[in-house]
């Protein structure tokens, strides 16, 4: 599913972002990767997507390696995946409805096939009522169901979601959690970056630790 095999990344030739890191991830599983602001996060989420390339080591993303994998590739890998950001991301001219529609739309999906998943992500993320709406008259938890939304809609293998509560406010960041956990539940792997330990010590999920670039520890979970 995912391997990082030493994997480092060095912005500008002297900012190390990440150092040495090396983990594997299987299908279906759920971690946590947790550390400061800084702590290389990101870019570990950036490399699984190809959006960098490792400087040294490589990474494997669903049979994808990160040292020979063509760019016009990269667009069929990144269709089994999904992404999740911060800050939402989403298109402020679309609706609700059409932001969780453009990856079927992508993919060339017949509008019956596309219109009968994107009405019910809708209804699964209780956004039903909210389908005509652009974000700007949506509330930050439900911009980030929408973006979930859009993330799901392909079925991805992997759900990447990078501080998905950081802008959240403590309940709705535990609603966001509960439907990662029901999206994980149908046997979707999800890896989240996350600063907030709070948010995460009672999931008993397996949780790895980066500081300063490199892997400190890795936590297996209770689960």
């Amino acid at each position: 599913m995912l391997r990082f095999c030493g994997v480092s990344k060095i912005f500008k030739k002297r900012w190390v972002a990440i150092s040495d890191v090396s983990f594997e991830m299987t299908k279906g599983e759920f971690v946590f990767l947790v550390g400061p602001s800084g702590a290389g996060k990101t870019t570990v989420m950036r490399i699984i997507y190809f959006a960098e390339r490792p400087d040294m080591g490589e990474c494997w993303v669903c049979g994808f390696s990160s040292n020979t994998v063509k760019d016009e590739e990269i667009p069929f890998l990144r269709r089994r995946l999904g992404i999740v950001f911060q800050d939402f991301k989403l298109l402020e001219d679309k609706t609700a409805y059409e932001n969780i529609e453009l990856p079927l739309l992508v993919r060339g999906i017949r509008r019956k096939e596309r219109r009968a998943k994107t009405l019910a992500i809708l209804e699964e993320l209780g956004l039903k009522d909210k389908a005509e709406l652009f974000p700007h008259q949506l509330s930050g938890g439900e911009r980030q169901r929408v973006a979930l939304g859009r993330a799901i809609a392909n079925d991805p293998l992997l759900l990447l979601a990078d501080e998905p509560t950081g802008n959240l406010d403590p309940v709705t960041s535990e609603e966001i959690m509960e439907i990662l956990f029901k999206i994980h539940r149908r046997g979707t792997a999800i890896l989240m970056a996350t600063h907030n330990m709070n948010l995460v010590e009672d999931y008993g999920n397996r949780i790895i630790a980066l500081d300063h670039g490199r892997i400190v520890d890795d936590m297996k979970g209770r689960r």
